[in-house]
């Protein structure tokens, strides 16, 4: 697969050549834990790619739900694009200030709706930074347009499906969280959940598929990484993480690779581990 895809992940180069394209629209999706002491709408305001428009992953949700960030309903969604000016027929690419951290969580809301014209940008603003590339400080002008969505069930799993999943084994549950984490030997960084993984899960901490840079390891290297785990290419993938924002970074491996079935547990450990009458492995 090419290292510039228009559907996955596009290098700072490509970014760089096409940023001026009329039916180019470049999004800022930075989002942290307050652990990180980082203010995501304060950075984008001081510093972003040209052109960009910011991304609120908090808002932009169904914050109609107790859980943090889940997937908006498909109108709502239809609505801030459009605010944004960002709509059928554009090329979006999408980068967060940490390389790549959320970036990959609105690329896979982007293909639940079926834009699948969206990519990140590998590496992330960090990237774009370094090697001394545009930034600017204004926000863009935006003119409303139309958008139409479909969404794609198949992409997006609930607590049901995803126990089912792990009683039945039909599908691998892959789980993007730390090892620590995911072992139950840390604390997780939200109040009132209890510590391990999903039954059946197979730990595959996002990191790992990154460089030290914040760029996607190479198409070999994360197919080196999926065997290892015992990763069969050929069933049906759910990835689960803290809250359905890193595990889309698995999702983003797995389109890298070309496989065909794999959805995102948009409650991930924010509900399976607030919930005792859910089983739970450690160790």
């Amino acid at each position: 697969m090419p290292y510039s895809d228009p559907h996955t992940l596009v290098s700072t180069n490509w970014l760089a050549k096409h940023l001026n394209d009329p039916d180019l629209r470049v999004i800022d999706a930075s989002w942290y834990l307050p652990a990180m002491g980082r203010d995501a709408r304060a950075e984008y305001d001081a510093a972003h790619i040209p052109g960009a428009r910011f991304f609120d992953i908090d808002e932009i949700a169904d914050t109609r739900s107790d859980l943090p960030h889940m997937a908006p309903p498909p109108e709502k969604f239809i609505s801030r694009m459009r605010a944004m000016g960002i709509g059928d027929g554009h090329q979006v690419v999408v980068y967060d200030g940490a390389g790549l951290l959320s970036a990959a969580r609105v690329w896979w809301l982007f293909h639940l709706f079926g834009k699948t014209d969206c990519a990140v940008l590998d590496g992330g603003l960090p990237k774009w930074q370094a090697e001394g590339r545009e930034i600017e400080d204004m926000p863009p002008v935006m003119r409303d347009r139309h958008i139409t969505v479909q969404r794609n069930a198949r992409l997006i799993k609930d607590v049901t499906q995803v126990a089912a999943a792990s009683k039945l084994r039909d599908a691998q549950i892959l789980d993007a969280r730390s090892a620590a984490r995911f072992r139950g030997e840390e604390p997780e960084p939200r109040e009132g959940l209890r510590r391990g993984h999903i039954p059946g899960a197979v730990n595959i901490p996002f990191t790992d598929l990154l460089n030290d840079d914040g760029t996607m390891k190479s198409t070999d290297a994360l197919a080196e990484i999926m065997q290892s785990a015992g990763v069969d290419m050929k069933k049906p993938v759910i990835t689960t993480c803290g809250s359905g924002v890193t595990a889309a970074i698995i999702n983003l491996a797995l389109a890298r690779l070309g496989h065909p079935n794999h959805a995102l547990y948009d409650g991930s450990w924010a509900e399976w581990g607030m919930y005792n009458d859910l089983q739970v492995e450690t160790g």
